[in-house]
């Protein structure tokens, strides 16, 4: 071959590359303002009037305002649901990992692949199918507007997506790292809360942030078991939505606090939750 010809072979190459390069950033472009958008037009919508926010020519001139913020709190009362939202939220997280945690670690210890799947299959079951069962129960027993009956119903989806994400987990930690300290003299709960919680903290982040914004976004399970005392976010940013009118503005602002702190906690968790996520994904 030539040198002129791998002159020509060498350039043509790194055309494809350059193009591959250039596309692969164009596709990624697009997805990130595809992604972004929805929260850039919420943030500045909740300080725009109900005008400006319909008018598509004010999206970045328009008269900067904070009047929505305060009529969040003033009007709607919007202190309650996020105390609500939050003793609700972690409560549900706390609770549902005492319970989960130790299911995950017995089910990949013993091997338990029907229990395995039994749990991945509840996954599968949508959650409005429980919420009649749910409604009736707790009806007879008095506990309607109640912490118990949400921090229960939402543990109906965290545990067994807690379980889900952690049995890959416990799986995959040397099992030399339980026989050594058995050798040592330690017991069972021992290593399980001295060996194996600590080398399984990625994943524990993971399903705990996961569980987490579930239950602080749940909309289902809050519209039928909820009430004036223990409204959450999601009805309160309902309440916002009239029969003839929608105060656009207001929603825009309880939108940004409810999203924002959610949207901030993830991103200080990130590598957490990434590394949480592989870690399971290849066994060995």
């Amino acid at each position: 071959m030539s040198r002129q010809t791998k002159l020509h072979s060498g350039t043509a190459c790194k055309g494809k590359r350059a193009g591959s390069t250039f596309l692969f950033y164009l596709l990624l472009a697009g997805v990130v303002i595809v992604t972004v958008f929805p929260f850039v037009f919420m943030i500045l919508a909740s300080f725009k009037t109900t005008v400006e926010i319909q008018n598509p020519s004010r999206f970045l001139n328009f008269t900067f305002i904070t009047s929505n913020y305060t009529e969040v709190f003033e009007r709607f009362s919007f202190a309650k649901p996020i105390w609500n939202s939050f003793y609700v939220a972690f409560m549900t997280t706390v609770i549902s990992l005492v319970i989960a945690l130790p299911a995950a670690y017995a089910i990949s210890k013993f091997k338990m692949h029907r229990m395995s799947a039994g749990i991945l299959v509840t996954r599968m079951i949508p959650g409005i199918c429980f919420l009649l069962p749910w409604f009736k129960i707790f009806s007879a027993m008095g506990l309607t507007d109640t912490y118990t009956s949400l921090i229960l119903s939402y543990m109906l989806v965290a545990v067994p997506f807690i379980i889900w994400i952690m049995v890959p987990h416990f799986e995959n930690l040397p099992q030399d790292l339980e026989q050594a300290a058995m050798i040592d003299g330690c017991s069972q709960n021992m290593i399980f809360v001295r060996i194996m919680l600590p080398l399984s903290v990625p994943g524990i982040i993971t399903a705990a942030l996961m569980s987490f914004i579930n239950a602080w976004n749940n909309f289902l399970f809050a519209l039928a078991l909820s009430g004036y005392q223990t409204k959450t976010l999601p009805m309160a940013v309902y309440n916002f939505i009239g029969y003839a009118k929608i105060s656009w503005g207001p929603l825009m602002a309880a939108a940004t606090i409810i999203t924002g702190p959610i949207v901030l906690l993830s991103l200080i968790m990130q590598k957490y939750v990434v590394s949480g996520m592989t870690a399971g994904a290849v066994k060995g």
